[in-house]
């Protein structure tokens, strides 16, 4: 498959690793699936057993580097991701959970806080992750405006590039978010944290069609709510991607809770259900 992906209008947008993984779910029939865990929880060594699993259930993994000031994380990410840091967990062990994804046939990603990438040294992460196997960064906080060091690093070491936008995003910063990314672009369903909701977001498809009316060629990923398989065909229906993170952080919770916290047979339920809906 070419690198890039060309549409009517001329207009072309580059697949990277990333975006092609998706367009083989589609080629194949059916929506790419995106988990998110932690590493280092419930600490590092079941973290990454965890995210083996992701690996083999998931088109791509998402491994979030636990960070002090989570802002956009609801509470059950926000406890996990606490403890990661309470128990140890540094930001060398990304490097190490991406390498492990990778030896178990999987593509991932790592999605984090900016200071992070920044206190490690912006082309130190990126040459680490890429020697890792890892394919690219999702930076929630940094706009593709602040991001000149990135867009270098990425490009020295062949990573992906994965900006945010969400429903209140005007026409003109989806555009350019667009042309910043490559990949693939994250679509936030909602206005407001991660976490499990009961209902899919009706922003989500307002929200796909306004970008798909800018740039119809870019594959998109819709986060931010999704915890079953009823809401991933939901979501399915119109998103190249469905991402999922708080329900499958939340089974390692409840593993915890219950004082197995080595017991993964929760995750792979919830994993099972949702590969179900993104086939449809």
């Amino acid at each position: 498959m070419s690198e890039t992906s060309t549409t009517d209008t001329a207009r072309t947008f580059a697949l990277g690793r990333t975006g092609r993984v998706f367009r083989q779910a589609e080629a194949d029939g059916r929506k790419a699936l995106v988990g998110f865990l932690h590493v280092g929880y419930p600490e590092v060594a079941t973290s990454l057993a965890a995210l083996r699993e992701l690996a083999q259930a998931c088109d791509l993994v998402e491994i979030g580097l636990p960070y002090s000031d989570p802002v956009m994380d609801g509470p059950v990410i926000q406890r996990a991701g606490t403890s990661a840091l309470t128990r140890g967990v540094r930001t060398r062990d990304v490097f190490a959970a991406a390498e492990a994804v990778a030896e178990a046939g999987g593509n991932a990603v790592v999605m984090t806080y900016w200071n992070l990438v920044e206190h490690y040294g912006v082309d130190a992460f990126a040459r680490d992750l890429a020697a890792a196997g890892g394919s690219g960064l999702i930076t929630p906080d940094l706009t593709p405006d602040e991001a000149e060091e990135w867009f270098a690093a990425s490009d020295a070491h062949d990573l992906d590039r994965i900006f945010l936008v969400a429903p209140s995003s005007s026409d003109e910063r989806i555009a350019s978010t667009v042309d910043a990314c490559r990949g693939w672009l994250y679509a936030t369903s909602v206005m407001g944290v991660t976490g499990v909701r009961s209902e899919s977001s009706t922003a989500a498809p307002e929200l796909v069609r306004r970008i798909r009316a800018l740039r119809p060629e870019v594959p998109i990923g819709i986060g931010l709510g999704v915890s079953n398989g009823a809401q991933a065909r939901e979501t399915a229906e119109y998103a190249d991607a469905v991402i999922v993170g708080s329900a499958l952080v939340r089974t390692l919770i409840d593993a915890e809770d219950a004082g197995t916290p080595d017991d993964l047979s929760g995750l792979r339920e919830v994993l099972a259900d949702l590969r179900a809906g993104v086939r449809g």
